[in-house]
């Protein structure tokens, strides 16, 4: 995030001359502050006119003093705007902390009992994150000297460039190194080079016109934004011509004389397009906001926009974009104002939001496919018609023009408003994609101003995935079941049904398993209309994965398969990836691995053609995953490491928390059971935070298991289990609450081990009994043979008729699990090939004899299953598993 951030400044590659003394001038004061010893941030604030070019010499300083600095943002503080009020500092910090990297729940969750204790709270966090980081820092256009003092980080080495019209009294006691400079009209020669730099053409062989370069200097007032305008007409207009054609717009500012002389220079399109940018407000626009404006194609307004950068009228920010400088967005405003009528104006602003949320719909299209919130919008194929030559394209125009159609959301009053939801769901939904959830928070508090009801529930919606996303999992639920209640008032079913489908993925994250398929099937109950099939393909997916966790393999994949045919007819590349994704973890638990690293590895490529980089890290969890059930554990300890780096990155607390889960299990593979037990209890913690029940019950259950295995190599037997006993005990009530009873029937056959382990045979007779009841009740073979074998060992010592009755009885129950492992396909339909190793071995002991004095020993012998026994269900015919 802070090595990016940098790519956000404007670029420095305009006109720049005579200001090079300031530049050094600022590069000293750092060194300076960087050679003391106390850790203080440098402020330099730059003072002076409009057009004196403050801006500009703030952000070429902070280019120029990059490799001094982590990270930089500059900040529209809009202290001087007469369009718009001042930047609060509250929405300043917002801004700050989403550039340099903060924790991203901040910069969603906007709404607090009190904005004063919210700003409180912004404020801590944002020194805290930036002590001990140097950054750079640009205060643009402020005006409140408070403000500033709450934007200068605490014990940190950076430089904050604050620009400002009128001067700035900061108190004496401030905590930084404080230098003030003037930026104010440049001298004869600064002015005589950027009218040079500024040239459209290179002076001609003729002499040298000194007095006529003196006299314009003069007309523009030495001001380099003046200048750069005047000296781009240099070339075609002689310098005597300039300076007479100058002098003709008589007693007026020097900007504005400028101003009107490359105006009237332009061509009648240039001109409309110059006045109607004033519309689009002080964001960044492209040739797409251009055209919109003009009504026009993109390769006229493309022509128009870079002859208003060639006069200087507009200013280039990045790549293809460009902005207007205050000073010409008022001349541009006020033109606007006298030259059209408002009905002209009012349809500008009407065709740049409808062909906005055309092109943004047309993207998130390409990704997600044709889902109710954008059937038979466009036609198929409509990305290709708006000039998109790839996926990567498209999602790049939206990653250049996401804050532009943010700041237009501002300024669609009286805008057909279907319009303004389309564009408004495609930015949502973008956000989601991206992980940009200071945006979805600023469109939120957007819409919750404005009050309309169907873009209130619409955003709503989109910020309660954002809350699970980030592990805030009471607050998504809350949030989503709200949007439920909003859309069924408001008799909205397909809205309702989308919704349904998200709160039944966050209760499925909560481990609310039973619930979450009701909510589930409640949503394709509302999706059966053929105009639903795409969003049907979603919930599908999601069932699919409730009912796997369930133990339900068979139902699990036959969903499956119906959802990525309807992915792929709705031509939703990001629904296919999140099938394939689910398709892989069932294969797993089927213990195909060749098969599930081919669905995960499709998964994969599609999430990284669809920029989704939360989707590639639970892919990469799951690839390791992989490599732990293939029997590899270091290359699995190696990749999940690489994943859990991934989620950090994105803020995903769940995907770290399950991350974090198989890196215990694939260390305890690997023999570092010290290791193992750590990243459990880590797992384990993470799982309480965020109140996800099946999570926490699935660490518990294996850091139980961990636990008791450590403590018994270090004593030689099942003794003071009584820890790993209490976690197993939870973690099995923790299944059975959730409805998993494939981990209730596995808690309790490691129960049955330490109960056997410390002499309570009954009671572990009881608790495999009970266990082969739970896997009979899902059709689970594999965990059932477990259950029977551990059964066979006990008998000999918990039988109610005697130790000879209870090994005759073992005999033969122990010959028949035999009989059914033997059976063409009996451990190749998902049986454990150790198991039947165990059972030969244990038929012996029973041959020879048992006696009850030597106690249970199927601990010792090495007779009981391991972590590897329970990855695998065997639930499938041949046939389902094909």
């Amino acid at each position: 995030m802070l090595e990016q951030s940098f790519g956000h400044l404007p670029q420095a590659d305009g006109p720049f001359a005579g200001r090079r003394a300031q530049t050094g001038q600022i590069a000293q004061w750092v060194h300076q502050a960087r050679a003391s010893t106390e850790t203080k941030p440098t402020v330099v604030l730059l003072e002076g006119p409009p057009g004196s070019g403050r801006t500009m010499l703030a952000v070429r300083a902070a280019h120029e003093l990059r490799d001094q600095f982590r990270g930089a943002c500059l900040v529209d503080l809009r202290g001087d705007s007469a369009e718009q009020a001042p930047l609060s500092t509250r929405d300043a910090l917002l801004h700050l902390l989403n550039r340099l990297g903060a924790p991203r729940d901040q910069l969603l969750f906007r709404e607090r009992a009190g904005q004063d204790q919210h700003l409180k709270r912004l404020t801590e966090l944002y020194h805290q994150h930036l002590t001990g980081l140097p950054v750079t820092i640009v205060l643009d256009d402020a005006s409140d000297a408070e403000q500033v003092c709450t934007l200068v980080p605490e014990r940190s080495d950076s430089l904050i460039l604050v620009t400002s019209r009128t001067p700035l009294t900061l108190p004496p006691d401030l905590a930084a190194w404080v230098h003030r400079l003037e930026v104010g009209p440049l001298d004869q020669s600064g002015a005589e080079e950027l009218l040079r730099v500024s040239a459209e053409n290179p002076a001609g062989p003729g002499p040298y016109d000194g007095q006529s370069v003196e006299r314009i200097a003069e007309l523009c007032g030495r001001l380099p934004l003046a200048l750069r305008i005047a000296g781009s007409s240099l070339g075609p207009r002689t310098p005597s011509v300039l300076a007479t054609d100058l002098e003709a717009y008589g007693p007026v500012g020097p900007v504005e004389r400028t101003l009107w002389l490359r105006y009237t220079d332009q061509q009648d399109g240039a001109r409309r397009l110059l006045r109607r940018l004033a519309l689009a407000g002080r964001a960044s626009m492209g040739a797409a906001a251009a055209a919109a404006l003009l009504g026009a194609d993109q390769e006229e307004a493309t022509r128009h926009l870079d002859a208003l950068g060639r006069a200087g009228l507009i200013q280039h920010v990045r790549g293809s974009r460009y902005r207007l400088h205050d000073l010409v967005r008022s001349f541009a405003a006020a033109r606007l104002a006298d030259e059209e009528e408002p009905e002209q104006r009012t349809a500008a602003q009407e065709r740049l939001i409808r062909s906005y949320a055309e092109l943004a719909d047309s993207v998130i299209r390409l990704v997600d496919g044709k889902t109710s919130t954008r059937a038979d919008v466009f036609t198929k194929g409509a990305a290709g018609g708006h000039g998109f030559t790839s996926l990567d394209a498209a999602l790049g125009w939206l990653d250049d023009e996401s804050s532009f159609i943010t700041a237009a959301l501002r300024h669609a009053e009286g805008v057909d408003q279907s319009a303004v939801l389309h564009l408004l769901g495609a930015l949502c939904d973008y956000c989601l994609l991206r992980g940009d959830l200071y945006r979805l928070g600023e469109i939120s508090e957007l819409t919750q101003a404005v009050d309309q009801g169907l873009l209130v529930r619409s955003v709503q919606w989109r910020t309660g995935i954002a809350a699970r996303q980030l592990g805030e999992l009471d607050q998504a639920r809350t949030t989503l079941s709200s949007v439920v209640d909003l859309y069924f008032e408001a008799q909205h079913e397909a809205g309702a049904a989308r919704a349904l489908c998200s709160l039944g993925i966050t209760l499925h994250h909560q481990g609310n398993l039973t619930e979450a398929a009701a909510k589930l099937r409640e949503a394709l109950a509302l999706q059966t209309p053929d105009a639903l099939r795409g969003d049907r393909g979603w919930t599908m997916h999601a069932l699919a994965a409730v009912e796997r966790d369930r133990g339900q393999l068979a139902e699990a994949l036959d969903l499956l398969r119906q959802a990525l045919e309807l992915h792929r007819e709705s031509e939703s590349l990001h629904g296919q990836a999140w099938a394939h994704f689910q398709l892989g973890q069932a294969c797993l638990r089927m213990g195909d691995v060749p098969r599930a690293e081919a669905e995960l590895r499709d998964a994969l490529d599609a999430y990284d053609r669809t920029h989704d980089q939360r989707g590639e890290a639970w892919a990469l969890t799951q690839l390791a995953r992989a490599r732990l059930v293939a029997g590899e554990p270091s290359a699995a300890v190696d990749q999940l490491r690489q994943a859990l780096s991934r989620h950090r990155d994105n803020e995903d607390a769940r995907g770290e928390a399950w991350s974090l889960y198989y890196l215990g299990q694939a260390l305890e593979e690997r023999g570092d059971r010290d290791a193992a037990v750590r990243e459990l209890e880590r797992a384990r913690t993470m799982f309480s935070r965020m109140r996800d029940v099946y999570g926490l019950a699935c660490a518990r259950h294996h850091s139980a298991r961990v636990t008791r295995d450590l403590r018994a190599a270090q004593t030689g037997s099942l003794r003071n289990s009584g820890f790993a006993r209490q976690l197993l005990q939870d973690a099995r009530q923790d299944f059975h609450r959730v409805g998993v009873a494939h981990g209730e029937a596995w808690s309790c056959v490691e129960l049955a081990v330490v109960d056997a382990g410390n002499g309570r045979t009954v009671q572990a007779l009881e608790l495999v009994d009970e266990a082969a009841r739970l896997f009979a009740g899902y059709g689970d073979r594999r965990g059932g043979s477990w259950a029977r074998f551990l059964r066979c060992t006990l008998l000999p010592f918990a039988s109610a008729g005697g130790s000879v009755i209870g090994t005759a009885v073992a005999q033969e129950e122990l010959a028949e699990l035999l009989r059914e492992l033997r059976e063409p396909g009996g451990a190749a339909a998902g049986g454990d090939p150790r198991l039947e190793e165990c059972a030969e071995a244990f038929a012996l002991v029973l041959e020879r004899g048992v006696e009850p004095e030597t106690g249970w020993q199927a601990w010792q012998l090495g007779m009981v299953p391991s972590r590897r026994s329970r990855e695998v269900m065997a639930v499938l015919s041949g046939e389902t598993r094909a």
